[in-house]
């Protein structure tokens, strides 16, 4: 549901959310942002609660005035109240970041019947507190301010001290974007927080540097008014503040919670907006706090002695590809060998559920909740395009949503072990909140570190590294966290790089720090060895040269079934008896890829990997899993790694070396004929690739077995 209310000529846009109570009301901030920066919220407290959010004047979807009046406190208090009336909310938590502190407080104190409770979270109100940094910007600063081009932040470390200058009207109006680096930069003082201040600064340029300017000549609550409004409140306050705010000091919050007789959460090592770079600790203060507000009714709990208990495993694998969910269907096959009787529920998205709803696997009901990670990588890519790197970057907030649907569930219910399969959310969200892990724990993978792509130059070096950086003080700082940390591969396959400028090598440290499984098909290529057999199984001719074209189940593969699709009258005249089976996977339709004489569109293959080893050629992307099969099942392929997508282009053309696998093309180079003459080289040539083990999937069962 969303809307706007108007109020003095300005219209306020407005969203609803979920439909649970009690409601929340998540007020705005400085004009400078918009109500995205509600993102990490939103999907969790709109399971538990009615969420109601706005964007304030001046910014997002709401008017822009250039009368100061439209932003002042009476003003910023009639949009709160029209946006609960137009939402029909008769009362909610107030929750309110910053700037908005006093509008809640004014809202609490006045309108008392329309508020259950309140959230402060960094408030800035008029409580004198002392703030160096802050106050030493009224020094003179001889010559220009220093001006950084947006290309190098975060490159740069920023003086505050100095630069606190730029915070002024005429500033904001000269140099506004120089301005909004600076400050957020300021608001996100924790280390790694490179992409929230990309998105504050995305979100203040929605505005401008004169409308920031008008706002400031808004009438400010006085100290007074503040003071008056904390003695009268009857309902309960929450204050959340990290102690390195360098824009409004703890002290405020202290005073705050003086006068108040509030709850203070001071965040050690937070900067001014915890709330985006700690998500999870404050939606769980949130929603807690919120919760104990209004009465609910009893719940009749069970609780198992510990004999009495199942052994029970949460099995989380990535969505992006099909790969994962077969060799994670091959590795619970061969747990629950070791382990008879092992509850295995799966907490997983569309395209993994496909594959295991075939293979009988147990979905766990929660899987309706998460926020669908291939939806988003599908939005994300372009022609045969996928900045994995940025795309794995800007899915924050979904990470986040889908966490804290992890951590509804295992709160919920007791679980001896936890596998994750490239659940990057749950790894990072677990390392940034230890306290909330109770089960043992293992971790997946099959490519260790993010690695810039020549293109993204200094900036790209730059953010990767910081990520790499980050993981390796994760793992660092709590080692055990992962009770097994397992690489799906040999030492060999882990690419010969450096994290970043200064960081260790990425083979040394992985040796370090990980179990070596061995590759896992999902399949053994024992039982598709005899190929006339699978062939003639399959449907397939003695004559026919079957070249079978895949691009897993993302999404992202149309452009290069199209093209090759294309490419299949010059490929038919060079190789006779052609019989091109194309498979588009789950999330493509069949439709849009168009039908040829002598083609076979197909949507989905259960089990692919026959049809890929009964084939004559294969052409692929450049997914790791898909390369392996053929691999293993000593088939010829053609593979086209997406453009920008770092581990299609460093990681898996490195493993397919050691193996002496496949045929790299290059999708700029693609055409009818250098694709037919590409098909009429390689099909039905004979391979001898590195043999791929075949106990992949029970070495790494082995590892995970004694966790039970």
């Amino acid at each position: 549901m969303q809307g706007f209310i108007e109020h003095d000529n300005v219209k306020i846009h407005y969203e609803v959310h979920g439909e649970g109570g009690p409601a929340l009301l998540l007020m705005p901030t400085w004009t400078v942002i918009h109500k995205r920066f509600w993102k990490g919220q939103i999907p969790y407290l709109s399971r538990h609660h009615r969420v109601v959010t706005y964007d304030g004047p001046g910014n997002g979807r709401s008017d822009r005035p250039d009368d100061a009046g439209a932003y002042a406190q009476e003003a910023q208090v009639a949009y709160a109240l029209k946006v609960l009336e137009a939402t029909g909310t008769e009362s909610a938590v107030l929750v309110a970041l910053s700037m908005a502190a006093s509008w809640a407080l004014d809202l609490a104190a006045n309108h008392a019947d329309r508020v259950l409770g309140t959230v402060l979270i960094g408030p800035t109100v008029a409580i004198p507190a002392p703030h160096p940094a802050r106050e030493a910007s009224t020094a003179r600063v001889d010559g220009p301010l220093p001006q950084v081009a947006p290309s190098q932040v975060p490159l740069v470390k920023t003086d505050p001290a100095e630069h606190w200058a730029k915070y002024n009207r005429e500033y904001w109006r000269e140099s506004y974007e120089d301005f909004l680096w600076f400050f957020m930069g300021q608001c996100f003082s924790e280390p790694h927080s490179t992409k929230q201040i990309e998105d504050g600064v995305a979100w203040g340029l929605e505005t401008s540097g004169s409308v920031l300017a008008t706002k400031s000549h808004a009438r400010w609550p006085s100290t007074a008014e503040v003071t008056d409004w904390c003695a009268r409140l009857t309902t309960p306050v929450l204050l959340i503040h990290g102690d390195e705010d360098r824009v409004s000091p703890v002290r405020r919050s202290e005073i705050l919670a003086e006068l108040t007789g509030g709850e203070l959460v001071v965040m050690q090592g937070a900067g001014h907006i915890p709330l985006a770079r700690d998500p999870v600790k404050v939606n769980l203060l949130i929603h807690d706090f919120a919760r104990r507000l209004t009465p609910t009714a009893a719940k009749t709990q069970t609780w198992q002695r510990w004999s009495n208990r199942p052994k029970r495993v949460l099995y989380l694998s990535s969505p992006i590809g099909l790969g994962h969910a077969r060799r994670d269907v091959a590795i619970a096959a061969a747990l629950r060998e070791r382990h008879p009787g092992v509850q295995i529920d799966w907490l997983a998205q569309h395209p993994v559920t496909r594959v295991l709803e075939d293979a009988g696997e147990r979905l766990h009901p929660a899987s309706h909740w998460l926020a669908n990670e291939s939806a988003h990588i599908e939005r994300e890519a372009g022609e045969h395009d996928l900045h994995a790197f940025e795309a794995i970057r800007r899915m924050d907030e979904i990470l986040v949503a889908n966490f804290m649907v992890f951590q509804d569930v295992v709160s919920e219910e007791p679980y001896d072990l936890v596998i994750g399969d490239e659940a990057w959310d749950v790894d990072h969200f677990l390392h940034e909140n230890p306290e909330l892990k109770r089960f043992a724990y293992a971790w997946l993978t099959d490519f260790v570190g993010n690695l810039p792509m020549p293109s993204g130059g200094q900036r790209e070096e730059l953010v990767t590294a910081d990520y790499n950086a980050e993981m390796i003080e994760h793992i660092a700082r709590y080692p055990r966290l992962r009770d097994k940390a397992i690489f799906v591969g040999n030492p060999d396959d882990v690419v010969p790089h450096r994290f970043g400028p200064g960081l260790p090598l990425i083979p040394d440290w992985t040796r370090a720090h990980y179990d070596f499984a061995g590759y896992v098909t999902g399949f053994d290529p024992r039982t598709v060895a005899d190929r006339e057999a699978l062939r003639a199984e399959l449907g397939f001719d003695p004559d026919d040269k079957v070249c079978v074209v895949t691009v897993g189940g993302s999404g992202v593969g149309g452009h290069l079934l199209r093209r090759v699709v294309e490419a299949y009258g010059e490929a038919a005249k060079r190789v006779s008896d052609l019989r091109m089976i194309v498979v588009t996977g789950p999330r493509l339709d069949p439709s849009a890829i168009g039908q040829r004489p002598g083609l076979e569109v197909r949507a989905f293959v259960p089990d692919l990997y026959k049809h890929l080893a009964a084939s004559d050629l294969a052409i692929v992307q450049g997914g790791l899993t898909t390369c392996m099969e053929l691999t293993a099942a000593q088939r010829p392929f053609l593979y086209i790694p997406l453009r920008h997508h770092f581990e299609q282009n460093f990681h898996v053309p490195h493993r397919l070396s050691r193996y002496g696998a496949g045929r790299r093309l290059d999708y700029e180079d693609l055409n009818p004929d250098s694709l037919a003459e590409a098909i009429a080289t390689e099909i039905g040539r004979e391979t001898k690739y590195r043999p791929v083990e075949t106990d992949g999937a029970s070495r790494a069962a082995d590892l995970l077995a004694g966790l039970l």
